[in-house]
């Protein structure tokens, strides 16, 4: 395991870096060292490692929506309103939609099994986009319109709506109806995830307000309950859950604004955490793509890919009809919110171990996902947003 952790942080770092000299975005090196170094390739990951994989990348997920939870300026998201809300889950759906449309074409699926890899193809990967909106935020690009918000916020939601629909499509293929509570429990985890969030962050607002402990300390307080979080809402059995992805983005929230200097000094030790908890992740991410699949991908599924993503696009321009967004604005929010990573390394090889006769398909499919639109999106992001935002001055 120690060498394990030493390839993954000394390789990605270096592939990483030459990415970055070449001008092409960092993940992509991180995402081929694991490819490299996964069980598929040099198999140089031990076992126990990739055990954990799974919790791992939960833990950089969880330092990274900490940190756009502290740095998350709200009052750009109230301009917004309507948009906001329908991009939580129409670029999803249209992008599902648009699978069932061409899949069964193409690929010879039922409509079931369509939707069920849509489910698995749908979800933005916020390990690709969160931290370039706060990175966006940072140095102040899109901030006045409420850009990297809008797209912060609709990327969380986005995968819980796409994660339950899954669920369901599941449940529909091994025999069972769709079920309602399952759709009422969509905008009822994410309400209580915000309240949950919130109101935790206050408490930990008011708690360093009389408690004086060291900065350090503090960051290792709020990790500790944002853990607890994601396993209570993984222990949850009953049919109402909540969020717990959105609620670690909103205890971020809830300190800021009570506390909104100390927020900003938690901001700058989170973000040191995610110098290696972002080489953990993509490496890892990575380690599960399996390079014999790539190769018997075939041009029908890529077709499906990109029509998909077109079908996406098409979503996303729905949602910002009416906003006071400008035309380069538009297709800078149209290309962040395609990059797809975290879901479908999660969920893609789920329909194959249940047996599923499209299981193979599915997974070809996510790991062609992966492959494709994450060093795109991400240099799409990367490439564009000082061209396509404007910067807020100093004195705004």
């Amino acid at each position: 395991m120690l060498l394990s952790t030493s390839l993954i942080l000394i390789v990605g770092m270096s592939m990483g870096g030459i990415c970055k000299k070449i001008k092409l975005p960092s993940l992509l090196g991180m995402l081929l060292t694991g490819m490299l170094l996964g069980p598929y390739a040099l198999n140089l990951l031990d076992e126990s490692i990739l055990g954990i994989s799974a919790e791992l990348r939960k833990m950089a997920l969880v330092i990274i929506l900490t940190r756009a939870g502290l740095g998350l300026d709200l009052s750009g998201l109230k301009k917004i309103g309507r948009p906001e809300i329908l991009m939580c889950f129409l670029p999803a759906s249209f992008e599902i939609l648009g699978i069932i449309f061409l899949a069964p074409k193409l690929m010879g699926m039922t409509m079931l099994e369509a939707a069920l890899m849509g489910a698995v193809l749908a979800a933005v990967s916020p390990a690709v986009v969160v931290p370039r909106m706060v990175k966006l935020m940072e140095e102040g690009y899109g901030v006045k319109e409420g850009i990297p918000q809008l797209i912060l916020a609709g990327a969380s939601v986005d995968d819980v709506y796409v994660v339950v629909l899954f669920s369901t499509f599941v449940g529909m293929m091994q025999g069972e109806g769709p079920s309602m509570i399952r759709f009422v429990n969509i905008p009822v985890s994410i309400i209580l995830g915000i309240i949950i969030g919130f109101l935790l962050g206050v408490v930990l607002a008011y708690f360093f307000e009389r408690v004086h402990i060291r900065d350090t300390s503090k960051v290792l307080i709020m990790l500790s309950m944002s853990f607890l979080l994601v396993v209570v809402e993984d222990g949850l059995t009953t049919e109402i859950t909540f969020s717990a992805l959105i609620a670690i983005m909103f205890i971020g929230i809830g300190l800021q604004k009570k506390r909104e200097v100390v927020a900003k000094r938690l901001s700058l030790k989170y973000g040191k955490l995610w110098v290696a908890a972002e080489v953990f992740l993509f490496v890892l991410v990575g380690a599960t793509v399996n390079i014999e699949y790539l190769g018997k991908v075939g041009l029908r599924a890529m077709i499906v890919i990109t029509g998909a993503l077109a079908f996406r696009m098409i979503g996303v321009l729905v949602c910002l009809l009416g906003t006071s967004l400008k035309r380069k604005e538009r297709i800078f929010v149209m290309m962040a919110y395609m990059p797809k990573a975290t879901v479908q390394a999660a969920i893609g090889g789920m329909p194959l171990a249940l047996g599923f006769a499209c299981g193979d398909t599915i997974l070809t499919a996510a790991v062609l996902a992966i492959v494709v639109t994450a060093p795109l999106g991400a240099f799409a992001i990367d490439l564009s947003y000082k061209k396509l935002l404007s910067k807020i001055g100093k004195g705004e």
